[in-house]
This record gives C-alpha cells, structure tokens and sequence, in this order.
C-alpha cells in the first residue's frame, strides 16, 4: 500500500501530516510512503530529511496517480478534491461535523475518507491516536506566550533596583487539555493564575498546577460525555456570565479555551464583561472561529482594541504557528490510527471497530458517519446515499 504525505494548502497552514522520524515506523509495516515535493517545508521538514528517512519525493501529479492513502492535516483544498480518484482514502481532520459538504463531495467520488476529529476520546487504546489532545496541548502553549507579548507588563513578580512590578493576574476559562497547558505555561512564566470550568473534577487538575480555581455557585455540575462539558441551559448561562464577571474584572489577562465540536462556541465573556476590563487588559479567545467566539467583539485571526483599551486577539490555528512540534505530534497521531487500520501492508475498514466507527466518515460512496449523515439528511435526501456504521 502507498501512503503519501500531501502539502497542506489551507491559508496559514504550515504543519505536515508526518515528520521524518515517524516514517521508518510506516515501512517496517510494510508500507510504502511517498511525500509531495516541499511537503514538509513550512514546517522546516526538508525533503532530503524524508529520502534519508526511506521515503520517495514525488511531484504532486505523480503522487495523486499512484497513492492508495493520502495523509493531510487538515481537508483537501478545491484542486486537491479534483485530482482525487475513486477508491483512495483520505485521512486528516477534516471538521466533517462543521463542513458535512466536504463529506458529501468525497462521498460521490467514491473516496473513503477517515477524521481524526471523530476519535472515541475516553478509550484508552485510543490515547496515541488522539490528534485533538496532542494539538490542544500546542495551542494552550502558544496561547499563553501570545498573551504575555501583548500584555504591556511583566508576567512575573520582579524586584530591580527601579521598582517592584507585581505579577500579572491570568485567568484560564476551560480547563481542558488546552486550557491546563496554558495555566501551566502561564505559570511558568510567573503569573499568578486563576482557572474556572463547569466540571467540577476540574479543580484538581488545575490545583496541581499551582493556580487557584473559581467555583461559581450559579453553575451545577455541567460534566457531559467524551471528556466535553455539557451545554449549559439558557439560565445557566446567563447566570454563569454574571458571576464570571466580577472575576474577569479583577484579572489582567483572560485566557478562553471553550469549543463545541460542529458548534458555535458558548460566550463566555460578554460586552459588558470587557467593558469592566482595566485598559491595558488582554483576551486570548481560543474559541474564535468563524462560527463565533467565547468573547464579545473578538475576530478570528485578528486583534482588536476596543474603546477602553483592552486587546482582544481571536487566536486561530495556533497549532500552526508552532509547526515542528504541531507535526511531530501530528504524526505520531496519524501514523498510529493509520497502523491500527492497517493489516498485512494493505487498509482493512471495519466500521464495526469502535475507533474506525468513530473516524470513517465515507466510505464505499456513502457517508457513513451517522452524526455527518444527520447533518446532511436536509439537503440530500431523497436524492444521496447515507449510510450508517454497520448497516
């Protein structure tokens, strides 16, 4: 079987689907790998560093005609979709739940197509497989060191012989993977941390990293299924938006890390929230994307000012601008799911496989994916095949 690895087009992208290093793990399965020419570039991956590795360099046209598998960060582009052929699978994160179109479209090329979004989270087997928690850990990171830059004070206590500076105050809402790395970033960087989320199991994980955890009386238990919390009622959060408030007031830097898959992300710092806001004040909205973000007035890859002089930043991708170590993770990932789908060099799919019913989205010219198919059943019935896993 011929697996290849394509250069990403997506605007800003600058991850590879798998790094040098994981390749030897691919051939010794019996795999042959091939990498699109600069595949790696933008994640300073050269091509001679795959060669050296025992991949082959081919040119795109080349590497589309004769690859069984195309391995990619995030979904084709539109001249990627076209020189798709029938029978190839492709494997990224391809956000079906968000663009259910995508899968329509690889669908009616007969194209299987697996998304590492979909992976069962809480099976353990599954834990190198999971490309979620692996760029979250990237994006919490980078998160905290974009708001130390623009935060316009020290984030540490410091004592010079010009004065004393106080640490900055930084809270982290959502204590996920992504926003426990930014608490433990921020930590190290000499804030003095806060962290809030709706799951109360929560507190312990963000204690044990130094920082202090707000309880708010207004929010029950809000703990949901896979590892995400809940949606949170109507009054739930209103009330939630209120007390969080008086928090967000007393802080210097706010970190959000909330996101709901195929879902507008839940506000959680409202107008008036940044409004109370010190001028000088930083947001990182974590949860900025086109479908909306978890503070008011925040634009996905820009920064803004408002009038009381806080900067709000709609950080997107930012997995992306730490590509080296985005990718290694990446492939580790992606090389695992590939391998646990993979018998005797050649692709076996079984969807009755829990993680394989989790990640195939097409396959056999139907979308398979009942969540997908869901979305798709308005515009496509009576006229599209959907299928469910199993059937």
């Amino acid at each position: 079987m011929k697996v290849a690895v394509v250069k990403d087009n997506a605007p800003g992208e600058r991850r590879v689907a798998l790094v040098p290093e994981t390749v030897p793990r691919l051939t010794q399965a019996g795999l042959e790998v091939l990498v699109e020419q600069g595949a790696g570039d933008r994640a300073w991956f050269p091509d001679s560093a795959y060669s050296e590795a025992g991949a082959s360099i081919l040119k795109t046209n080349d590497l589309y005609a004769t690859a069984d598998v195309l391995l990619m960060v995030t979904g084709p582009s539109e001249a990627q979709l076209g020189k798709l052929r029938q029978g190839q699978t492709v494997v990224g994160m391809l956000s079906p739940l968000t663009d259910p179109e995508l899968a329509a479209q690889l669908a009616s090329r007969d194209v299987t197509a697996v998304s590492l979004d979909g992976l069962p989270r809480t099976l353990s087997r599954a834990q190198s497989m999971d490309a979620l928690t692996s760029q979250a850990n990237v994006a919490g990171y980078k998160a905290a060191l974009i708001a130390a830059a623009a935060y316009g004070r020290f984030f540490p206590l410091l004592i010079t012989a010009a004065g004393t500076a106080r640490p900055a105050k930084l809270l982290v809402l959502g204590a996920g993977v992504a926003g426990l790395q930014a608490i433990g970033t921020a930590r190290r960087l000499g804030a003095q941390v806060s962290g809030y989320d709706v799951r109360p199991a929560s507190k312990g994980e963000v204690e044990s990293l130094g920082a202090t955890f707000i309880e708010l009386t207004s929010v029950a238990n809000a703990a949901g299924e896979g590892g995400y919390a809940r949606d949170l009622t109507a009054d739930e959060r209103d009330a939630q938006q209120a007390e969080l408030t008086a928090h967000i007031a007393r802080h210097d830097v706010v970190i959000t890390t909330a996101q709901v898959p195929g879902r507008r992300p839940p506000l959680l710092i409202t107008e008036d929230a940044v409004k109370a806001m010190a001028a000088g004040s930083v947001i990182v909205d974590m949860g900025s994307s086109p479908l909306g973000g978890n503070v008011a007035g925040s634009v996905p890859g820009e920064s803004v000012v408002t009038e009381n002089g806080v900067t709000i930043i709609g950080a997107q991708n930012l997995p992306s601008t730490v590509p080296t170590a985005a990718s290694s993770a990446y492939s580790r990932n992606i090389s695992a799911l590939l391998l646990h789908m993979t018998s005797d060099g050649a692709l076996k799919i079984d969807l009755s496989d829990e993680i394989q019913a989790g990640v195939i989205v097409t396959h056999d010219g139907k979308v398979v994916h009942p969540a997908v198919a869901k979305l798709l059943q308005p515009q496509t019935e009576g006229d599209a095949d959907v299928d469910r896993p199993g059937n």
